[in-house]
């Protein structure tokens, strides 16, 4: 059975809810205990996509607060208590118990609690005399926000920032590769499975895949180990494969344009955490939930634009026709006399009739909402030329190049400071030789529009510093250098990708990350995947140069993106699926999930760390 994330969270998150017991196959705890619960923010953000106020109340919560906000005691009341283990929530729950607020405190934390915050909170609730009142402690590695059934976010905010800023010193690095590492180490326990890990050779992503090698070794030695599949080489079929990647791998993905729905409500709507506000008709903010319970987003959200605006206007005649139906049925013949038989035929139209009127409800419900946000959408694209901006970025990736009066028209042309922001950096990504009169005129264009051009100006530095990189060693190892994006995007030099060789249209480009995920799953020897670590936990640690027999295929995979993750590539990886024999199941995550204007406001603040802007932004950058 193919991995499911958002179930299995939701079930350990379910199970803690009911205090830790068994559940009966109903899914609730054999004796319903009323309890309240209380979170920190980011563990409400972990259970704000998964559990509404309706699956609290049926798991018998009646209350639920903020860890930080002053409460009032509730006697006899069991607390469920859910955080992250750091020393001010610490010492919240001691102060807690020591005031006696609740009855009993059933401790949950999101990330195994260090020994020294164990003891601390021991000797607290020892000092304050509620030792009793503390039922137990859990561990519960829930330490991700799981967005989607196969999209998950370690809501690690502004990693790309640190692991690029050139002041950050090793401890600094090593802080972020663990906190890396122990997040993908609980979405590996909440899954209960041991990956083979591939990934490139150098930079964060070897980093974290040693570092995440070693914790699940550590671990498999314990003897309360959490994985409860069974030991010794299970075959790759059973064994899921773990992908690494650092942002820098495919860099453009997550700055272009694009003209799919699921991509497009995220980066001009603003969707967080499954949610989104679209202005109402009548001036109002309305707000919207859209996941998987979702079934038109479901069906539709890999679409190009258009279509899923005829596919609105289709589910709305077939509504239309549906209701039209019903009201037939029961409308009866005029001047129709009743016998018996009539009567019961009518009854069973109306019994019918009632019967789908919930169904007809929440089919409306669902239409109205999506031609809201695709409302919206249409007034955005509109007023900023999003298509144009989407086309023209796929066209430079696929010729490597623009024209030039094409490339000026745009940067003076509708959009917003940033959508031209993006589009200069995707050219100066896109185009294997820089024209310095070129870069110039865009750079003055930038300044007319008053955009910030640090992101601008540190691509460009890295760029040039990658061509010089390029130009001292002839035989340049590293994969990740921005001077090979363009080749690593189609697989052979932009030169030798001419209109008849490749026809490359927007909706079937495979991006980097995708076609390399591919090559892994299929474990056929290659040169461009087969410099990759090779990492398996499970096997002997002499082994792991390669020689491991678990090589492939694989029929699950997890793929994972430091510095930042987005739908473009969610959507693609999702795609891979639909179309490949052998990897039937990608999960996908990332350090958190950025539009394109979040990751260029990261490269921004680098720029301006490089020196290469105005002062440093204060602004908060987040993603989910």
């Amino acid at each position: 059975m193919a991995l499911n994330l958002r179930q299995k969270q939701t079930e350990c998150i379910i199970r803690m809810l009911n205090l830790n017991q068994p559940l009966n196959p109903s899914g609730t705890a054999n004796e319903e205990v009323y309890k309240i619960l209380i979170y920190d923010r980011f563990c409400q953000n972990i259970l704000s996509p998964l559990i509404h106020v309706k699956d609290l109340r049926k798991h018998g919560v009646t209350l639920y607060f903020l860890i930080d906000k002053d409460r009032r005691p509730v006697h006899d009341v069991p607390a469920v208590y859910f955080v992250q283990p750091t020393e001010s929530n610490l010492q919240r729950i001691v102060a807690d118990a020591s005031r006696s607020l609740y009855d009993t405190f059933h401790l949950n934390f999101s990330s195994s609690i260090p020994r020294k915050h164990l003891e601390e909170l021991a000797s607290g609730a020892l000092k304050s005399g509620s030792v009793e009142r503390v039922s137990k402690v859990h561990d519960q590695y829930l330490e991700f926000v799981t967005l989607e059934d196969n999209l998950f976010s370690l809501a690690q905010q502004s990693t790309y920032v640190q692991m690029n800023d050139p002041k950050a010193g090793d401890k600094e690095i090593e802080e972020i590769i663990e906190r890396v590492a122990s997040g993908l180490f609980c979405v590996l326990v909440t899954l209960g499975v041991v990956p083979v890990i591939r990934c490139p050779r150098g930079g964060p992503a070897e980093m974290v895949a040693s570092l995440l090698d070693q914790k699940l070794r550590d671990h498999l030695l314990s003897k309360n180990n959490l994985f409860t599949e069974g030991g010794g080489f299970m075959s790759s079929f059973q064994r899921p494969l773990l992908c690494i990647f650092d942002r820098n791998f495919e860099l453009s993905v997550g700055i272009q344009h694009d003209f799919r729905y699921r991509p497009l409500v995220h980066d001009v709507l603003g969707l967080k955490l499954n949610r989104l506000n679209v202005q109402g008709d009548k001036g109002g903010m309305k707000s919207f939930e859209i996941d998987s319970a979702d079934p038109f987003w479901s069906a539709n959200s890999s679409l190009e634009f258009p279509e899923v605006a005829v596919e609105i206007e289709t589910q709305l005649n077939k509504y239309k026709r549906d209701v039209e139906e019903v009201n037939k049925r029961t409308g009866g013949g005029s001047g129709a006399e009743f016998d018996g038989t009539d009567l019961i035929g009518n009854t069973k139209h109306l019994m019918n009739a009632v019967n789908s009127l919930p169904e007809l409800t929440e089919r409306k419900q669902v239409i109205d909402k999506h031609t809201n946000i695709a409302t919206a959408l249409l007034g955005h694209i509109k007023e900023r030329s999003i298509d144009a901006f989407t086309k023209k970025e796929s066209d430079m990736m696929m010729k490597g190049g623009i024209d030039r009066a094409e490339l000026m028209a745009a940067l003076k042309g509708k959009g917003t400071k940033m959508d031209k922001l993006r589009f200069a950096i995707m050219y100066l990504i896109s185009t294997e030789t820089i024209n310095q009169s070129e870069v110039e005129a865009v750079e003055a264009a930038l300044n007319e529009a008053e955009a910030d051009t640090s992101a601008f100006q540190y691509v460009k530095k890295i760029k040039s510093l990658n061509v010089s990189l390029a130009a001292s060693s002839a035989n340049s190892a590293s994969r990740s250098n921005i001077v090979d994006w363009a080749e690593k995007l189609y697989g052979q030099s932009i030169s030798a990708v001419t209109a008849g060789v490749k026809n490359l249209l927007s909706s079937d480009q495979q991006l980097a990350v995708t076609r390399t995920v591919e090559a892994l799953t299929e474990g056929k020897p290659n040169p461009e995947i087969d410099s990759y670590l090779f990492l398996d936990p499970r096997a002997p640690k002499s082994s792991n140069s390669g020689g491991s027999h678990v090589k492939g295929p694989f029929r699950e995979a997890i793929v994972f993106m430091i510095g930042g993750g987005n739908y473009v590539e969610y959507g693609s990886l999702q795609e891979l699926t639909q179309r490949q024999l052998t990897v039937k199941n990608v999960i996908y995550g990332a350090t958190e999930i950025l539009t394109g204007g979040e990751l260029v406001e990261q490269l921004g603040v680098l720029g301006k760390k490089m020196g290469l802007g105005g002062p440093v932004a204060s602004s908060s950058l987040s993603g989910h």
